[in-house]
């Protein structure tokens, strides 16, 4: 029934919607989404998660500072098994590294202040979903004076690789299924500029297969390109403004360097001024 009501939205056009979250892939896999598809609509994975955009540079630098004997590395665990150049966490941990998995980056400031004779390097990765949480502890690091941890600073922002995207025009799209993830904190109004700009529509979609198929259909179905919130249930039109006014206290711009896209202007997050004593990057030189 999905596969006739999209053959039929698409009107015997080829189309090519990008899914930009990387759990969407993962559920559009799971749940064999492609099978079901009609001959003419494509599904073509996008930037995916941030650990996948991840550049092997900013990896080695992890690894490097897991191999300083005075560092306990603190990070999500989803990060310990990706290789970098020649290494992993894993791999460094297991030859008698302190690395530590941590399910917040606000454990990783009470290990900090728990061992103050250590200091204590926090991977901070992620998209807008993850960021605030991590600007957070860095407010708290502040406010409780825990001199010894510190962030590596590798977040990412979501709207801009989608403007690379489109730009380069090596991939024809006719629309985007928007990640849910990233527009609880940014509402969908961050992606306005698809539609306005380049004339390509989006569906801010959820996890679920219907959420997904439900995105195609809109998307199919849409005449003028718009960009529409198919997760009401989480999802709020301005987004959750909170979260960004601390990130905006923590964060400031700055270039960063994609994985498989390259260096994209203005998409990554460092730590503004105030927060400079907490950067690894300048407290600690590795090759």
């Amino acid at each position: 029934a999905v596969a006739a009501e999209l053959a039929a939205a698409a009107g015997g056009r080829t189309l090519s919607y990008m899914e930009v979250c990387g759990t969407h892939t993962m559920a559009i896999a799971r749940h064999g989404l492609r099978q079901l598809l009609p001959d003419g609509v494509r599904l073509v994975s996008g930037p995916g998660c941030p650990v996948c955009v991840t550049a092997i540079g900013d990896l080695d630098r992890a690894v490097a500072y897991a191999r300083l004997p005075q560092v306990t590395l603190a990070t999500f665990g989803d990060l310990v098994r990706v290789p970098a150049s020649r290494s992993t966490l894993a791999e460094e941990r297991a030859a008698g590294a302190d690395v530590k998995v941590v399910y917040s980056a606000l454990d990783a400031v009470d290990l900090a202040a728990a061992v103050p004779e250590r200091e204590v390097v926090f991977i901070g990765i992620g998209f807008e979903t993850t960021a605030p949480t991590v600007a957070a502890a860095l407010i708290a690091a502040r406010d409780r004076d825990v001199r010894n941890f510190s962030v590596l600073c590798l977040h990412k922002t979501m709207p801009a690789p989608l403007r690379t995207l489109l730009e380069a025009g090596e991939t024809p799209l006719d629309g985007f299924i928007l990640p849910g993830h990233v527009s609880v904190i940014t509402g969908p109004e961050a992606f306005s500029f698809l539609p306005a700009e380049y004339g390509v529509g989006g569906v801010v979609a959820g996890f679920e297969p219907d959420d997904v198929l439900g995105a195609l259909l809109a998307l199919a179905r849409q005449e003028t390109p718009a960009i529409e919130n198919g997760y009401v249930r989480a999802v709020h039109p301005h987004g959750n403004v909170v979260a960004r006014q601390i990130m905006d206290k923590v964060f400031v711009p700055c270039d960063a360097h994609w994985r498989g896209l390259g260096e994209i202007a203005g998409s990554g997050l460092a730590l503004a001024p105030a927060f400079a004593a907490f950067d690894a990057q300048e407290r600690f030189t590795v090759d």
